[in-house]
């Protein structure tokens, strides 16, 4: 299926209605010619509103790490954004709901498709992760978010595990702090690498 049809399809998507706080309102940011691929968990309440991924205080620590303007962030001939959930899920008991359990089975494998340029793909929290690395050797072997981030040299292309860069997460990034020594300046190095022409 081409793109643009599939990204309406995806938009205007109404499986979950009536199990959602608000009307569905699917959150995707996606091109053909993207390279890189984001794939995070669920929009939040600020990003369902404004219908902007990582529209929040998550976002503007995730471009931090990547040393990325929003302008570049935006820019869907750059890097395409697939969440697990495309839609806000609602509150729980500890922070926001998992993603919908129905969104990655029926539109990620159309979506990557329909985006053959992408070459590095970064799975943002437990959830992407689980997803796309459970049944790796990699994933069998490290079976924690720490592990896998902490042993991402070892992940299988294209693949680059990441913490969520959500405010709530300020306790483990002060505890792990080999996260910023050698994780983000291999994901810097890697992104400079990809978007060098």
């Amino acid at each position: 299926m081409k793109l643009i049809p599939l990204l309406d399809e995806i938009r205007s998507c109404k499986t979950c209605q009536g199990q959602l706080p608000f009307d569905p309102k699917p959150v995707i940011q996606a091109s053909s010619n993207a390279k890189l691929l984001i794939i995070g968990q669920a929009p939040g309440t600020k990003v369902q509103a404004s219908g902007i991924p990582w529209d929040d205080a998550s976002g503007k620590r995730l471009r931090s790490w990547l040393q990325m303007e929003p302008s570049d962030f935006y820019d869907p001939d750059k890097l395409a954004i697939v969440p697990m959930g495309f839609c806000y899920p609602g509150k729980g008991k500890s922070g926001d709901l998992p993603p919908r359990k129905e969104c990655a089975p029926q539109w990620h494998e159309l979506l990557f498709d329909a985006l053959p340029n992408i070459e590095m793909i970064l799975l943002i929290g437990n959830h992407a992760q689980q997803y796309y690395l459970a049944d790796t050797e990699f994933g069998q072997t490290y079976k924690t978010l720490t592990e896998k981030v902490q042993h991402q040299p070892d992940c299988p292309a294209p693949f680059f595990p990441l913490p969520h860069p959500s405010p709530r997460n300020q306790i483990w990034l002060k505890k792990h702090t080999w996260f910023e020594r050698q994780t983000i300046p291999a994901l810097r190095a890697n992104l400079k690498q990809l978007f060098t022409v």
